[in-house]
Formats: structure tokens, C-alpha cells, sequence
């Protein structure tokens, strides 16, 4: 019996990002049930995102946070920037690769912030010209680090985050498990679904893990990174249940 056979799982993420999970999900025979809880939207005010696209000859590097930055970045641009590029993550990293990039900076390891300043080719950027391409809002750590280490940084705010409407929401008695990617996916789904709370959320790092635990999950498990990290986060705790994960 595949060993996610009659478990029900709700994901959370934008439908246009869904898709490989649920495909995942399904092989291990689960039932996924799509419910984003982020809608990605486009920026109310663009004049100065028009100001840097107008001037990205002159960046040494450009960051790209996820692939809806990636994504509502290359809307407007066309093509990659010319210097050198860098992403947080794998699903980052792809997204740039289906737009024609072949040398990207990726933390081997941690897909984060944190990672990506722990790369060599970060360490002397003293003097360098970098921006970062996110959605409004975004962490200011990697700003900060970049900033702190003598480089010039501009955040070129690409896209907005709204809560979905009109989606009708599964009853509890259909879930038992929710996957979330972000701090700000978990925080929607608390105000989405109250009674979600209840469930076990896999959380693909210790930092969503917090902010699910500060918002009153008590079952939060942190998988590895990725889609595949999920999935197998998900099977290790119906196949060996709680204690699996201390």
C-alpha cells in the first residue's frame, strides 16, 4: 500500500506552484488538496522598480529571493540581467534556469538567506553594486549582511502578496495534514481556517516552524527543503507516527 493511501493534504501554496507537489503527494498515494493561501499580485506603485530595470547594466550582482520573483521580475525586464546572478533556493534556481541562465550562486545546503551569505563568492563584495528582486516586504537580513560588508544594495520590490477570495474551504474532518513554505503562508492559513491549528503543518524550515508554533500549531514538523523534503516529511510521520520526530 503506498504509504500516504487515504491521507488528505492540504497545500498551501499560489495554484501556479502547486502543481509538482500535488503530482509528488499523489504518487505516494495522498489526496492533495490545493488551498493557496497567497495570492501574488502585481505592485501598486512601480516607479521605482522602472528606476532600477532602467539601470541594471550597472549591478554587479542580482538576487532573486523565489520564483515569483523570478517570475514578475522577468515581465518586465525580458531578459537576465547581465552580471551575475543569484537565487535563494532550487525552485529559484529552476525558475532562472527556464529563462536562459547557466552560471547562478546557490547555498549548496541551506536554501535561505542565511546560506547564500555563507557562499565565497559573497564574502568580498565590498564596493559591488547588488540588488535584490522580492516582493514587498521581504526579510532585510540578506540587505542588511550584504550592506554590512561595504556593498551598495537596492531592493527592487517586484510583486505583493494578497490573500486569495472566494475559495470554498475544505472541512476539517478532510485534512490531516497541511504544508506551508512561508511565514506568511502560515499566518494566512490562521486567519483563513481557524480550526487548522488542530492539524500537523510541515514546514520546510526551522524559521516557518516558529511562526507556526507562535501562532498555535502544536505539531510542527521541519522537513529537509524542497518539494521532495516535504513529501518525505509528511511519510516518515504516518509511517512512524510523532515519535519519529522526537
Amino acid at each position: 500500500m503506498p504509504p500516504l493511501s487515504g491521507i488528505s493534504v492540504l497545500v498551501t501554496r499560489p495554484i501556479h506552484q502547486a502543481g509538482k507537489l500535488m503530482e509528488i503527494l499523489a504518487g505516494l498515494g495522498g489526496h492533495a488538496v490545493p488551498f493557496p493561501v497567497i495570492e501574488i499580485g502585481d505592485i501598486l506603485d512601480d516607479t521605482h522598480l522602472k528606476s532600477i530595470i532602467g539601470h541594471l547594466s550597472e549591478y554587479d550582482l542580482a538576487v532573486f529571493v523565489s520564483p515569483n520573483a523570478v517570475q514578475k521580475a522577468m515581465e518586465r525586464i525580458g531578459k537576465l540581467p547581465e552580471g551575475m546572478l543569484a537565487a535563494i533556493g532550487n525552485a529559484t534556481l529552476s525558475a532562472l534556469q527556464a529563462c536562459g541562465a547557466r552560471h547562478v550562486l546557490v547555498p549548496e545546503a541551506r536554501y535561505d538567506s542565511e546560506g547564500l551569505l555563507e557562499l565565497p563568492e559573497m564574502q568580498a563584495v565590498e564596493g559591488k553594486q547588488i540588488v535584490i528582486f522580492r516582493g514587498e516586504g521581504g526579510r532585510e537580513l540578506l540587505g542588511e549582511a550584504l550592506s554590512s560588508r561595504g556593498a551598495s544594495v537596492d531592493y527592487a520590490e517586484c510583486y505583493r502578496r494578497l490573500i486569495p477570495v472566494a475559495q470554498t474551504p475544505p472541512g476539517e474532518e478532510d485534512i490531516q495534514a497541511v504544508t506551508a513554505t512561508s511565514g506568511e503562508s502560515v499566518r494566512n492559513l490562521c486567519e483563513m481556517l481557524g480550526w487548522i491549528r488542530n492539524k500537523p503543518i510541515f514546514v520546510p524550515h526551522g524559521r516557518i516552524g516558529k511562526i507556526a508554533q507562535d501562532l498555535g500549531f502544536h505539531r510542527v514538523v521541519v522537513t529537509e527543503s524542497g518539494d521532495e523534503g516535504l513529501a518525505e516529511g509528511l511519510v516518515k510521520w504516518f509511517e512512524f507516527g510523532e515519535s519519529a520526530h522526537g
